[in-house]
């Protein structure tokens, strides 16, 4: 399986609260801050459909699990697998069942299994070590037009090799976002 990660990202690669969860200075920096165009959101429902499973830090999947489940607009993902990596978490949540994973390991036994792709939506720290551990085939992002300054990264700190990438996709759009389609070249 391919591994995608999905993401909403600033031009200076923050991708802390886009849609305005708690604690950060500027949540909700997506709808806010750019005007709303829909064409730029294409991406998106395209994403569910060539999906075969959702993988997920665990931060990311119980902000999901209490309100994904109740949303029309994602009745695609609700009916996928859910695989949430954690080292803590001790029981899925059994409104939006999961199968938990305990390490980056345990991810490249799922990744080394036939497949639809595997997304990555939200999950910071876990899309990172991911990236860092070589297991990510193909970023998909929506580039917005804001330098949002602290918060968390689309991509880790790490002193390693440099990773490859080709774009495969692109496109502007009038509200200044940037559709990137990614691939990581190995």
């Amino acid at each position: 399986m391919d591994i995608i990660v999905t993401a909403f990202v600033s031009l200076d690669g923050v991708i802390e609260a886009p849609g305005g969860e708690s604690g950060y200075r500027n949540a909700g920096w997506t709808f806010k801050d750019v005007a709303f165009d829909p064409a730029a959101y294409e991406l998106k429902g395209r994403e569910q459909e060539e999906a075969g499973g959702l993988l997920l830090g665990r931060r990311s999947y119980e902000a999901f699990a209490p309100v994904w489940p109740t949303m029309d607009d994602f009745a695609t993902y609700n009916a996928l697998p859910r695989y949430v990596v954690s080292s803590t978490l001790d029981a899925d949540d059994d409104r939006w069942p999961a199968t938990i994973l305990r390490s980056v390991d345990e991810v490249a036994e799922l990744k080394a299994q036939e497949g639809a792709p595997l997304l990555v939506h939200g999950s910071g720290e876990l899309g990172a070590a991911l990236a860092d551990a070589g297991l990510v085939d193909r970023y998909h992002l929506l580039v917005f037009p804001l330098l949002l300054g602290a918060g968390i990264r689309l991509w880790s700190t790490a002193d390693k090799d440099a990773t490859k990438l080709e774009l495969v996709e692109q496109a502007f759009y009038d509200n200044g976002i940037q559709k990137q389609v990614w691939d990581v070249v190995r």
